[in-house]
């Protein structure tokens, strides 16, 4: 099952930038041996329109136009519900044995994130109650991406 982050807003120049490349890297690695051939980061810009609504929706159109079609679809949203690392890594471990050939993670832009234009979330996902910076949940996901890899694989980087 290939892992697709879809955000809103470039990370060139992020200092957070390195981090997420780091465990992009490492879930790539311990993946390919798991069924999780491929796990990659794309960004849309954020738009230009004068008012949130308008950006809102035209950033929607963006990151809806680069879901893989047939996409399991995660947002990640403040009002989500959380999970244990366990239960993130057995929602990715369950898709996967269910035959899910693409699994897609969803970050809104500074103004949040709209439903996606004709695409149906399987659910959403927040990182506890607080409102992160994007740039931060992009690192925290791709830091749980690479957690949920090495608990399907037993790997003891997860010690809980």
């Amino acid at each position: 099952m290939r892992i697709t982050v879809l955000a809103v807003g470039s990370m060139r120049g992020a200092n957070e930038a390195a981090l997420i490349e780091e465990f992009v890297i490492r879930a790539q690695g311990m993946g390919r041996g798991l069924g999780f051939p491929a796990v990659e980061v794309i960004e849309v810009s954020v738009s230009k329109k004068r008012d949130a609504p308008s950006r809102m929706a035209e950033e929607a159109e963006k990151l809806a136009a680069k879901v893989p079609p047939g996409a399991h679809i995660v947002m990640l949203d403040a009002r989500g519900k959380g999970m244990t690392s366990e239960e993130f890594a057995d929602m990715l471990g369950v898709l996967r044995d269910a035959g899910t050939k693409d699994f897609c993670f969803v970050i809104g832009g500074p103004d949040g994130l709209n439903p996606l234009p004709g695409k149906h979330s399987g659910r959403s996902l927040a990182f506890g109650p607080q409102t992160w910076p994007h740039m931060l949940v992009r690192a925290m996901l791709a830091e749980q991406v690479y957690r949920a890899m090495t608990i399907l694989a037993g790997h003891p980087y997860h010690r809980a």
